[in-house]
């Protein structure tokens, strides 16, 4: 693990001692198809086991370029119109898939009582930008149509999704918001997020190498999504922002991407924005699929979800 003067959990600690004992190659080094398969061992041995759910099952809804996977997930086996969550996943739009979310979306929907869709988006470098948003705009807005497969009627989005995903969650809002589906958004809540040019803040710089996620990745995620940084389906912080939703937004203290999650949380609040930010101090990004190796970040996503049904309660 790096040097640092910043404070680090024991569990954080531990889990980053083992990784530099481990050794082995980053995803810039490994390419596409064995970073996936990275990311599955990982999640195999580092997260949580899954709750047990009412309802689980995989279905697809219609896509852009054919049909999209997804798995809907429900705490309750019936339920009353109400709001529906969206789960978008992070993994730098590369990397990720159900799988290795399949233990954290139960979490969603058990905290804040609600059903949650899982989208299984089409990933770079295969499926370079736009491909990603295109395919999130679509679940939304297929959703927002209370479809029978869900036998649920939708009264509102929730949308919510870590890291890459944390954008495509922003993004999807934005899309949204300024060209309505059939029911509104009510409330979105990155976990965090890429929302701006990530590569000046000082979180980047102290936090680049040592803390799991590293500079050297996050440049190699960007270079195989491609896309134009001046697009705000690429970068949603150069767009308009006024028409934003509720928010809840999360960091992590640890992560390189802290201060676009902070950059963004304080735009909002700027432009008159209900939000709602947390960071939560000593541990790193992607502790919400870590709750194995890094216990403490059960009670920090607990937190984050506790927020988020408190703004969904607001507003629904």
């Amino acid at each position: 693990m790096a040097d640092t003067e910043h404070y680090v959990r024991d569990d954080v600690r531990g889990f980053l001692d083992m990784l530099e004992a481990m050794g082995g190659k980053g995803v810039e080094e490994v390419g596409a198809e064995e970073a996936r398969q990275q990311m599955r061992a990982m999640g195999a041995v580092a997260e949580a086991e899954p709750r047990t759910m009412a309802v689980q099952r995989d279905l697809t809804c219609p896509g852009p370029a054919g049909p999209i996977p997804l798995r809907f997930y429900d705490v309750k086996a019936e339920r009353a119109p109400g709001p529906c969550v969206i789960f978008i996943h992070g993994g730098g739009f590369v990397i990720g898939d159900l799988e290795v979310y399949h233990a954290l979306c139960p979490e969603i929907s058990h905290h804040p009582d609600l059903p949650v869709i899982s989208v299984d988006y089409r990933l770079a470098p295969e499926h370079p930008f736009p491909a990603a948003p295109d395919d999130c705009e679509a679940v939304a807005r297929w959703l927002a149509a209370s479809p029978a497969e869900l036998e649920r009627t939708i009264t509102g989005l929730v949308i919510t999704g870590d890291s890459a995903g944390g954008n495509l969650t922003i993004v999807t809002t934005n899309q949204l918001m300024n060209e309505p589906a059939d029911v509104p958004v009510i409330v979105q809540a990155p976990i965090y997020p890429v929302a701006s040019d990530t590569s000046q803040h000082s979180s980047f710089a102290m936090f680049t190498e040592g803390f799991l996620l590293t500079g050297a990745a996050m440049a190699w995620f960007n270079d195989q999504y491609g896309g134009d940084a001046g697009d705000p389906r690429h970068t949603p912080m150069v767009g308009d922002c006024t028409n934003t939703p509720p928010t809840v937004v999360c960091t992590a203290g640890l992560d390189p991407l802290r201060d676009s999650g902070r950059e963004y949380a304080a735009h909002l609040v700027q432009l008159g924005t209900e939000v709602v930010y947390l960071e939560f101090p000593g541990i790193i990004h992607g502790f919400t699929t870590l709750r194995k190796a890094i216990p403490s970040g059960q009670r920090d996503l607990e937190a984050f979800l506790d927020a988020t049904k408190l703004m969904v309660e607001r507003y629904r």
